[in-house]
């Protein structure tokens, strides 16, 4: 168990920004009343979190500014909440880099790397932890451990050697989930990102413990639009299994997503049947005639690092459309002048939709917690709507499997074995963005030749998202759930395969749409 596993207060915090702001839309309130949701959610005077009721507030301000889209503001400026408000009604500036902001007053400034001796040091006569290290750096003072913080390499060999776990590892959080080594500390100990090593995953905000890191939002856009003549649709991940409560089936989330003023809903299962054909084809079709292995390409943050740290591999990643690509395409070839709304696990998928290739077929990313935040606002509890008998979910068993580690090659290999049912298939995966980087490492050196690769950026496949709100373990039976309920088990067999020689059409094999 870990903090990703927990509802916090810093989880209940964002629900309720996400649900006022979602509240600003609907009702249609004037933009520069969001000075007043602050007070709205931390009212009184004193502090309930932080030392300040006024910290809170103020940064519970920068939190309201993300979730409009906004830029989070400098502490060295006197600059008002509402400055820049006008730019979220135009539609030309739905997103702007960056995704993934600190704000920086709430940061902690928490050590990068610290191996620090507790109360807990007993004094024993042994003193493994001096034994052990390899520069001296630890020493007995008045009869206790003691490390000289400039001779320490932060090696651990004396966090392990303590019988009493006296000497701890203290490390940044966020930094430590941090699978590009993207964060450093400033010139005042707080975390900074480099934007130019980001991909937009979101581990970092989620295992912030301060609440310091934020991700932009679109759910004031997402909600403008639905609210106007032009019909929304709303694409939903397979990995939505359990996120808006137990028990509640797709079907329901479906009539609860229509009550929220989306025209109708389709499962991105059905874009996951259409991203495992085309990945299948390319497999067969470049393995090893072209290249000695593939990788997968529904996952951005894995591509992203791909692009950035593996460049000469460009050529390796599947050509493959995402299954939010695939999807959205579906949608918009279904109804012409549409709008499309992913509605997903996935912080990185606000970046891939800002690519000018994938732009004309998703309008607006929304995470799950967001989501809930606009349930919040309009009181609906997917968990008591009435489901049309008519009402029915799509898409395939291994479809549906794309949500977990591993489901992605293992889809491949079934439309594979039934295409080319004597092909051999060797496939390997990893998860979280630091295994990932020792695969495609691995690969490069030919330790790979020959094999299906399959990269997540998240812990445990989709289903660990940074926008999820349950705990792994709960996805992934919620997702095993739905994967033995679904109408069919082979993409081949998708009522929505003949969408492909639409997107062969329109796009060819434009390997960049896939990124």
């Amino acid at each position: 168990l870990n903090m990703r596993d927990i509802y916090t207060r810093i989880n209940n915090l964002r629900r309720q920004v996400f649900s006022a702001v979602a509240n600003l839309a609907y009702e249609d309130r004037d933009l520069s009343e969001i000075v007043e949701i602050p007070f709205e959610i931390l009212p009184g005077e004193i502090a309930s979190i932080r030392e300040s009721v006024f910290l809170e507030r103020a940064i519970l301000g920068e939190r309201i500014r993300a979730a409009l889209g906004l830029d989070i503001q400098p502490a060295r400026e006197h600059i008002s909440i509402t400055t820049g408000i006008d730019e979220i009604v135009k539609g030309e500036n739905y997103y702007k880099a960056p995704l993934i902001n600190i704000i920086k007053f709430a940061c902690h400034q928490c050590p990068e790397k610290l191996i620090k001796v507790t109360d807990m040091c007993q004094g024993c006569i042994a003193h493994p932890c001096t034994e052990v290290c390899p520069k001296n750096a630890v020493d007995i003072v008045n009869g206790k451990s003691f490390i000289d913080q400039d001779n320490c390499i932060k090696c651990g060999r004396c966090v392990t050697a303590c019988p009493y776990n006296a000497i701890i590892k203290m490390e940044r959080p966020c930094a430590a989930v941090c699978g590009m080594d993207a964060i450093s500390s400033d010139e005042y100990g707080r975390a900074d990102i480099d934007e130019d090593k980001c991909v937009g995953c979101g581990m970092c905000l989620t295992h912030c413990p301060f609440g310091a890191i934020v991700d932009k939002a679109q759910l004031f856009q997402t909600i403008t639009a639905i609210k106007s003549d032009t019909p929304v649709y709303a694409a939903v991940a397979p990995a939505v299994a359990g996120q808006f409560g137990n028990g509640i089936t797709m079907e329901q989330l479906k009539v609860a997503l229509r009550e929220l003023g989306f025209t109708d809903v389709l499962d991105v299962a059905v874009g996951a049947d259409l991203c495992t054909i085309q990945e299948a084809h390319d497999f067969l079709e470049n393995v090893p005639a072209e290249i000695p292995f593939l990788a997968t390409s529904c996952c951005p943050s894995w591509s992203g690092m791909a692009e950035k740290l593996f460049p000469e591999l460009q050529g390796h990643i599947s050509m493959a459309l995402t299954p939010m690509t695939l999807t959205g395409m579906v949608l918009k070839e279904q109804h012409p002048g549409c709008k499309v709304a992913f509605i997903g696990p996935c912080a990185a998928k606000k970046i891939e939709a800002t690519r000018e290739n994938i732009r004309p077929y998703i309008d607006f990313v929304l995470t799950f917690e967001e989501v809930i935040g606009m349930f919040d606002s309009r009181g609906i509890d997917p968990k008591k709507v009435e489901v049309d008998e008519n009402e029915a979910a799509t898409g395939s068993s291994a479809g549906r499997n794309f949500a977990v580690s591993g489901g992605v090659a293992n889809a491949v290999v079934q439309v594979i074995s039934r295409l080319e049912p004597e092909r051999e298939m060797k496939i390997a995966n990893a998860d979280g963005l630091a295994n990932c980087r020792k695969l495609l490492q691995a690969a490069k050196q030919g330790k790979y030749d020959g094999y299906l690769l399959e990269g997540m950026g998240c812990p445990g496949g989709c289903v660990g998202g940074a926008g999820t709100m349950i705990s792994l373990t709960k996805g992934n039976n919620a997702v095993a759930k739905t994967t033995k309920e679904a109408p069919y088990e082979n993409p081949l067999d998708s009522e929505y395969s003949d969408y492909l020689r639409i997107v062969e059409e329109n796009q060819g094999t434009d390997s960049e749409s896939a990124k």
